[in-house]
């Protein structure tokens, strides 16, 4: 079947959704559905505490990650983290959703004009101490830490903190992240890793070796939580 009709049927799904404001629909479900699900915290109130402070963070996360954690999401809220999201149609979807959780998009992508997304992430920095900043997306490869997270911290000044979320039962999608959905009535963890300040002034080789060693770092302690919940292989 050619790709074309599908991409159409699908703008035209989005635009109905965001004419019908279909997204606050959604919300209010998904909470309901995320009530069925336990959720414990790990090393939280240090990151609180953080933030209450004065200082300011950027949370790094796995692509594969984003449904679970919407259900933990709403807690940061009080904070108006930022998050990027395309320009698209279906992005203006997506920013809607993320609205009702407390977020704000900003928009832009890292794999289409990423030097205006990452500008647009300082400016808002300057001024909002929290941002969340999905690693690997938006299009893979899965597992990869993208350069963005390196550029933002150490353009910012700000430091990254480790955002990992496993879970007990799941169901898996057939997406290039192998998007994770937890199945009602599972438990989740929600793991806050330390801060870790990013240098402003790089060469390209430091610049790499810190990029590699942060996606090891997360790769490693990502997979140690899975392990508890007898996962294996999952990013």
């Amino acid at each position: 079947m050619p790709l074309f009709p599908i991409r159409k049927s699908l703008r035209e799904c989005s635009r109905y959704a965001l004419q019908h404001h279909l997204m606050i629909v959604a919300y209010c479900i998904t909470r309901l559905y995320f009530l069925t699900i336990q959720i414990k915290t790990v090393n939280e109130a240090p990151i609180r505490r953080h933030l209450e402070g004065g200082s300011k963070l950027i949370a790094a996360i796995w692509h594969q990650r984003i449904i679970a954690v919407i259900g933990y999401a709403r807690r940061f809220g009080v904070y108006r983290p930022s998050v990027m999201i395309s320009k698209s149609r279906d992005g203006d979807v997506v920013a809607d959703f993320f609205r009702c959780l407390g977020f704000r998009p900003v928009r832009g992508s890292s794999s289409r004009d990423g030097k205006q997304a990452l500008a647009a992430m300082i400016d808002d920095l300057k001024d909002h101490p929290f941002a969340v900043h999905v690693l690997d997306g938006p299009q893979g490869p899965r597992g990869v830490v993208k350069p963005g997270l390196v550029a933002l911290a150490g353009k910012s000044g700000i430091p990254v903190v480790p955002f990992y979320i496993s879970m007990s039962r799941a169901w898996m999608l057939r997406s290039w992240d192998r998007c994770l959905i937890p199945k009602p009535f599972s438990r989740i963890v929600v793991r806050w890793g330390e801060p870790r300040t990013v240098p402003g002034d790089m060469d390209e080789r430091t610049f790499e070796a810190i990029r590699l060693g942060i996606e090891a770092h997360m790769l490693e302690n990502q997979r140690r939580d899975d392990r508890r919940f007898g996962w294996t292989d999952l990013i």
